[in-house]
């Protein structure tokens, strides 16, 4: 009969159980690399030093669209209501600062887009324990002086 290869690609033949990183990540990040998710999380990570507090007070990034040779990219601001006109006029300032920040043209178009109200972070959740009683004699069955003392003071800390 024939003799058929099995396999040609001889990257899955690893040597001594090592294998090659692009192996280990899962599926769904090479797919976010490829998009540009780099670039966009470099993005919103370093927004207010890249383009500056005033620009960043009105405007944030939303999504970035990148073409398959990772650059000339669409980047899509959401913009608070009523400073659309001043972010309008920054547009080729913007994209000059986020260039410059990476060292090549990433970013070749900006499209606004209007938001009504900023983002709001969600409100962190106080710490209240009702039993008190219950918490005091947990610390009291701690042996160690210093580990006691340094939870009685991060539950006061945390309760304030």
């Amino acid at each position: 009969m024939h003799n058929k290869k099995k396999d040609i690609n001889k990257s899955n033949n690893f040597i001594q159980g090592l294998r090659p990183l692009s192996s280990s990540l899962p599926h769904g990040f090479k797919k976010i690399l490829r998009k540009g998710g780099y670039n966009f999380s470099n993005i919103v990570d370093n927004w207010t030093k890249m383009i500056g507090k005033d620009i960043s007070e009105h405007c944030y990034p939303e999504t970035i669209k990148m073409n398959k040779n990772m650059n000339n990219g669409v980047l899509i601001l959401n913009v608070l209501h009523g400073n659309e006109i001043n972010i309008e006029y920054k547009k080729q300032d913007i994209i000059d600062k986020i260039n410059s920040f990476f060292g090549y043209n990433c970013i070749s178009q900006i499209k606004l887009k209007i938001v009504q109200t900023e983002k709001n972070p969600k409100k962190i959740k106080k710490f209240i324990y009702k039993n008190s009683s219950e918490l005091s004699k947990k610390l009291n069955n701690i042996k160690n002086q210093d580990l006691k003392k340094s939870l009685s003071k991060l539950i006061k800390a945390y309760g304030e």
